[in-house]
């Protein structure tokens, strides 16, 4: 006869399996994919670099920029609010740098003013550099990242060897070691999380997502044009997640690259820790509407929770023995969320900010409540957006 232990044990063995299960499915996910053919002749591209704000070594990430290894013609459009921006004198001091090692690429600095009530900055500074682009494709690149020598080369080669596509985009990574538990939980918020989602969706669908992931992506100028424009965004607050729901809806893909670029994040107080992680699931609620994408993380944080909240019901029973089974189970599920997170490539995690991946699902029914319910403004890059109920821009 079954007694409330022994029904305690076999779910927690069952809840254990699935987590396994779990974690395989992710981790085969994650595997690198081949590289796309090399193309006969790369059309010109002109990259667009929105920068607002101090990020952690802006002029090495503004230099790999400059770097591209790219065999066709390559213009840098550097789009800032005004000219009293911090990242002007850094920008203007690598340039230097760039032309005096005999390099000939077109860049400019352009100022595009504050953005309206119904534009972010970011599509603001975009729509700009459009206006005066020159190149045949279109890149935007976040000022936080760090590319190689082979990033925007296999972005055009993914575009140009699949078919119907309207958008590349590269898969991020946050690279570098976290230097505080606020860092380790940001970072494991994309690389434990997001990246090991967005792999297990794009290996079901050749390379597709239903929405963009813009830290570095691409289009051809009839793409952009077929979806209006970029003016198509006003009233979006996550612009580039939701620029891919535009292009499916005009009836192209968005793929993924199988070359990752990395983001450079760290130094994190718990404050700024806090904003970023509300800020991520805000852009999560109103950019990625799909529950195939959402489906893996709900199922880890499910897991987690149970375990969590089981082992303490049988602690507080004096049950010690299903007490430890559960905790078992949340602690299978922070270990996968953080061997998850070291397969990206990234540093590893210090053995101290280990528990980062358990204190992610800890706070996020808090946060979700919060965006779901009581949010109504968001501060970002030094703005704060005024949100109506849906967390769009209220303007």
């Amino acid at each position: 006869m079954w007694t409330l232990e022994t029904a305690s044990l076999a779910l927690a063995a069952v809840l254990g399996a699935v987590t396994l299960r779990d974690h395989w499915t992710l981790s085969r996910a994650m595997r690198p994919r081949p590289l796309p053919p090399r193309l006969a002749r790369y059309p010109s591209i002109s990259v667009i670099r929105p920068i607002k704000g101090r990020d952690p070594e802006l002029a090495e990430n503004v230099r790999s920029g400059l770097e591209h290894g790219y065999p066709g013609e390559v213009e840098s459009l550097f789009v800032f609010d005004d000219e009293h921006e911090y990242g002007i004198a850094i920008v203007e001091e690598v340039i230097a740098e760039y032309r005096e090692a005999g390099n000939s690429d077109r860049i400019e600095i352009l100022i595009c003013g504050p953005p309206p009530p119904d534009r972010t900055g970011k599509l603001n500074a975009m729509l700009l550099g459009v206006r005066r682009a020159r190149g045949e494709l279109i890149a935007f690149a976040d000022s936080d990242i760090r590319t190689d020598r082979d990033a925007l080369r296999i972005l055009v080669e993914t575009m140009f060897h699949s078919k119907g596509v309207g958008c590349t985009f590269a898969p991020a990574v946050v690279s570098e070691r976290a230097r505080s538990l606020g860092d380790a939980v940001c970072a494991m918020l994309l690389n434990g999380l997001y990246t090991p989602a967005a792999a297990r969706e794009t290996l079901s669908s050749d390379s597709e997502l239903p929405f963009v992931l813009g830290q570095l992506m691409l289009f051809t100028r009839p793409v952009l044009d077929a979806i209006g424009g970029l003016e198509s965004l006003r009233g979006q607050l996550v612009d580039d997640l939701y620029i891919g729901v535009l292009v499916r809806r005009a009836g192209y893909r968005n793929v993924a690259s199988s070359h990752p670029i990395r983001i450079i994040q760290y130094g994190l107080s718990p404050r700024e820790a806090l904003s970023r992680y509300t800020r991520w699931l805000t852009f999560s609620r109103t950019g990625i509407p799909q529950w195939s994408f959402k489906r893996p993380i709900a199922l880890r944080a499910i897991l987690f929770w149970v375990g969590f909240g089981a082992m303490l019901g049988f602690a507080l029973s004096v049950q010690w023995l299903p007490a430890a089974a559960f905790a078992a189970l949340a602690t299978g599920v922070a270990a996968s969320v953080n061997a998850l997170h070291n397969r990206t490539g990234c540093a590893p995690l210090r053995a101290r900010h280990w528990i980062a991946s358990a204190v992610l699902i800890l706070l996020a029914p808090l946060l979700l409540a919060r965006v779901h319910l009581l949010q109504r403004r968001v501060e970002w890059r030094g703005r704060v957006y005024e949100l109506d109920a849906n967390s769009r821009l209220a303007g």
